[in-house]
This record gives C-alpha cells, structure tokens and sequence, in this order.
C-alpha cells in the first residue's frame, strides 16, 4: 500500500430497519496507528468493525480502506488484505478442522479443507506463526478440542496469515479467564509494538483489556464518537465517563490502564 490512511471513515451513517447503528462518524487510521475502540453494549464497535473489514456497506458516507473506496472496488480482491479476528469469523470453523489447516486455509479465506492446494511457503508461514503464537504444538488438534485461549490464538494467527495489511482483533480477550486474559494481551503487545506489524484495531469493553504498545483511542456510544486521538489524550476520567454514563476514575500502571467506578463498594445495585 502506498501513502495516505491505511482506513478513512467520512460522514458514515448505517442504518438497519429503525435502527441508527452508526451516526455520522469520522475516523482515520494510519499505518504506523494501533488502536483501540471501546464503547458499552450496543455502542456500534462491531457495526464499524464489519463495515472497515469490507463486510457491510455503510447507508451513507464515505468508506477507504487500504486505498481502495467501498463500493467502487472488488471486495473479495481486498478481504485477504484485511486480517480479522472475531467470534463470526470463529463460529464458521468447523470444530473438526486441523488446527494447522485452520490457519493455512485463510490463504484461500475458505473455512474446512477442500481440494485446494498450498504451497511450501504457505506451510512455512503457518508452522512460524503457530510457533510465534505458542500453540505450534496443536498443529494436529483439531479445533473444537482446544480450550477458548488456544482458540483465540489459532484466530489470531489465521488473521496473519495472509500478512495483512490492516488487522482487525474484535474482542480478542472475551470469554478468557484472568491468566488466559493476561497472557494473550502479552501477545497481542508484542504484535501491536513490531513496527513491521500492520496498523491495528482493537475492540474492547474494559480498558484494563488494553495491551501496552496501543497509540490511539475511538471512544462511541449509541453510535457516535464521544472522542477520538491519541491514547493519553482522550482516554481520561471525563470522557469514559461520558461514554459509560458513570462516574469513573482512570489509572494508568505499568503502561496498563485502569478504570473503577468513583462510588466504590458503598453503591449498591438495583438493576
């Protein structure tokens, strides 16, 4: 990809059926950028997501990915560019796959092996990035046996292995416990801090789910930006207040953030 923003996002709007689930959003993402998206339920995290992945069409606006416009370009020709991370795309792999033909199969950006054929440099990528991901010894697993951090690695390393430009991890963290959580954003620091990596972006619910080396937040809810810019700048006790709609102190650690409500263990819950 030459110059210019890896994803631009003009005036988008996306609308379904009554529902407004993006409301004139602007966003630029950059090569060297790595991101973080974050937003309560229902904020329209994974509507975006979809629609910079290629996978949905925004109702209006304007949409470029890795210098291509939506709508004006052949979107299988620009999917295998984009590596994606998410529980759609985990739901489409068959729990009897291979786990090392799990990976190699998104050269083709197919689910299940068929009849196709792969290459030397194919096996050879998948075997280093089963290895850099820690589970080259599930090679011959099949997936539905792994435990859910194993899944998420064998996700992981099929989004890289076309050696995407743009990276796209949907809650990567989700359904994790607190070691298999804390080890995997261990991982994901060491990818978002390669500057050979692609531009990432990350969703998240909990700021505490934020690996080190992430450089710049987007901030939504009900749809909209609440703010957007570099990390520091924007992931303040103000705005995550406003985006959660709750009192909330922000601590920074370790280059780690964390979030708690002001109320502490005095507020009771009534639902």
């Amino acid at each position: 990809m030459g110059p210019g923003p890896v994803v631009e996002v003009a005036d988008v709007t996306v609308r379904r059926g009554g529902a407004v689930l993006l409301d004139h959003i602007d966003w630029t993402v950059a090569e060297s950028d790595r991101w973080v998206v974050i937003g309560p339920n229902g904020a329209g995290k994974t509507t975006l997501m979809r629609v910079i992945a290629a996978t949905m069409f925004p109702t209006s606006g304007r949409v470029t990915v890795l210098g291509e416009e939506l709508g004006h370009v052949d979107v299988f020709e620009l999917r295998p560019r984009i590596g994606v991370c998410s529980s759609a795309i985990a739901a489409q792999i068959p729990d009897e796959e291979r786990v090392g033909d799990v990976v190699m199969s998104a050269a083709y950006a197919v689910f299940g092996r068929w009849h196709e054929e792969y290459q030397a440099v194919d096996h050879g990528r998948a075997s280093r990035l089963m290895a850099d991901l820690g589970i080259a010894g599930l090679a011959d697993r099949v997936f539905g046996t792994l435990s859910e951090g194993e899944r998420k690695r064998v996700q992981i390393a099929r989004a890289l292995m076309t050696d995407p430009e743009l990276l796209i991890l949907d809650e990567p963290t989700a359904g994790l416990d607190l070691a298999g959580r804390e080890l995997l954003l261990d991982t994901l620091s060491q990818i978002v801090l390669d500057p050979l990596s692609p531009a990432a972006v990350l969703v998240t619910h909990h700021v505490e789910e934020i690996p080190i080396g992430i450089t710049h937040a987007l901030l939504l809810k009900a749809g909209r930006v609440v703010a957007s810019g570099p990390l520091d700048d924007v992931l303040t006790p103000a705005v995550l207040s406003e985006t959660f709609d709750l009192e909330l102190d922000v601590v920074q650690r370790s280059g780690r953030w964390w979030a708690q409500a002001t109320f502490g263990a005095k507020h009771v819950y009534t639902g």
